[in-house]
């Protein structure tokens, strides 16, 4: 009789293996219900990675067409730029030449003041 007091009856182990059964599906459930969701996650992440790389894609193409224009531009600019460059070596020489003349003028003047000063004495 002590053994049948222990022993479980069927309706209790029946109960229990419901039980057991009904929370083990709720349990794994829940486990597919959060992978789920985290595929979910991934591929809203994917798309908006997806979406930033199009975007900077554009940028990318948008950037490189300005260069090129920029590039088509300054070569364009080259000649102008080339004169602007011999425009200035040449005024750098005018200028050095100027103040050449500007001494050798002075040093004639004072020989001319000199010379004059001698014919007056004389």
């Amino acid at each position: 009789m002590a053994e049948e007091a222990t022993k479980p009856s069927k309706v209790d182990i029946m109960g229990l293996c419901q039980a057991m059964f009904s929370k083990m599906a709720t349990y794994l459930n829940s486990e597919l219900t959060a992978t789920s969701e985290e595929y979910k996650l991934l591929e809203n992440m994917n798309k908006l990675t997806s979406l930033k790389y199009l975007e900077m894609k554009d940028i990318a193409v948008n950037v490189s067409r300005n260069l090129k224009d920029l590039n088509q531009k300054s070569a364009a600019l080259q000649p102008y730029l080339d004169q602007i460059t011999l425009n200035e070596k040449q005024v750098a020489a005018l200028e050095q030449a100027a103040y050449k003349l500007d001494a050798y003028s002075k040093k004639l003047e004072a020989k001319y003041k000199k010379l004059e000063g001698d014919e007056r004495i004389h």
